[in-house]
């Protein structure tokens, strides 16, 4: 106890959590353990979440800790435990649900559409329903079409419901506790291939502001805008990029509703240039919309059209050349980028 007492009087403490550095995966564990500590109204609830601890094990040993009144096996039925779980949140709990993958979170469009989504606008203040609904989402496992989808746009589509898509270990601590906190529904997306990821985590609780992106890397030649694992191969490009001579700057929107456009028009009027990236599919996809406010909002500042690099729009394919072949990735975003810089010449 003394020399925990010493460590937090004189910033030892403080400086190792600096150096600290945890698993995606781990990071989002432990922004459960430890907003379940502090609120008790704060519940989990999926299938095969509490002794399994679940598909991609985020929540194993948690059960043990809080007891299966607090992290809730459920049967194989979405559209009901999201309906229970969006019930809790309308009685006074904060429900976080797990979907085992994004693709079967179609099996519970109900609850989430035409109820969560709408009380808060239907009741006013009478009604809160801080639900957040955690979906392991993506491709690059060869899970095929019914395991691999991200659905992202979908959401985006939907009033009264905020969609959060970290690419960090530090943002998904954080954009989870301030998702948990939040008193509308979030839909919180983690790529599959990020739980491997690991970075700098305090150990302490902190919160990332919903709706703020985040400059991931400077740049002043073109702006690469995207979320998620997209995030890690606009960073790869920008790489591949500078052996070039040029500097691209990397935008990592973090949330995708409510979306930052004053960070996206920002960097874009200093650029002149962007290149739009997303896994979903390209028609009508989350890429489409973001294009979209680029031009909206900052087409006197743009020396070229803006270029998308997303999915192609067919099934995911189990063979793992095939899933390559149609997912974006590093070497797609570095020759869109030189496409538009040398567009016009």
């Amino acid at each position: 106890m003394h020399q925990q007492t010493k460590a937090k009087m004189d910033g030892s403490a403080d400086r190792e959590g600096e150096r600290r550095e945890i698993y995606f995966s781990w990071a989002i564990r432990e922004a459960l353990e430890q907003e379940m500590e502090m609120d008790s109204s704060v519940i989990l609830i999926g299938e095969d979440i509490a002794v399994y601890g679940g598909a991609f094990r985020i929540t194993k040993g948690l059960v043990e800790k809080f007891g299966p009144h607090r992290v809730i096996d459920t049967p194989i039925s979405e559209n009901s435990f999201v309906g229970i779980a969006v019930g809790a949140a309308l009685a006074g709990l904060r429900p976080v649900v797990e979907i085992m993958f994004m693709d079967f979170i179609t099996l519970a469009m109900d609850a989430i559409v035409n109820h969560a989504a709408n009380f808060r606008y239907v009741y006013g203040e009478q009604a809160k329903v801080p639900i957040v609904i955690r979906c392991p989402a993506g491709g690059g496992r060869a899970y095929g079409a019914t395991h691999s989808k991200t659905l992202e746009a979908w959401f985006m589509h939907t009033p009264g419901v905020k969609v959060v898509v970290p690419s960090t270990p530090y943002d998904a601590k954080g954009l989870l506790i301030s998702s948990i906190r939040d008193d509308n529904p979030v839909i919180f997306i983690e790529s599959k291939l990020l739980y491997s990821l690991r970075g700098h985590v305090p150990s302490e609780p902190y919160t990332v502001p919903l709706g703020k992106a985040r400059v991931a890397r400077d740049g002043s030649d073109i702006t690469l805008i995207s979320y998620g694992r997209m995030v890690q191969e606009c960073e790869k490009a920008a790489d591949m990029l500078l052996e070039d001579g040029v500097s691209a700057e990397v935008l990592d929107l973090r949330t995708l509703s409510p979306i930052d456009e004053e960070a996206i028009a920002k960097s874009v009027a200093k650029t002149g240039r962007a290149v739009v990236v997303a896994e979903d599919n390209r028609t009508a996809g989350a890429s489409a919309e973001i294009a979209c406010r680029v031009v909206e909002n900052c087409f006197e500042y743009l020396d070229a059209p803006v270029k998308r690099v997303a999915a192609e729009d067919v099934p995911i394919p189990c063979a793992p050349n095939l899933e390559r072949a149609i997912l974006p990735n590093a070497l797609k975003i570095y020759e869109a980028a030189k496409s538009l810089l040398d567009w016009g010449k």
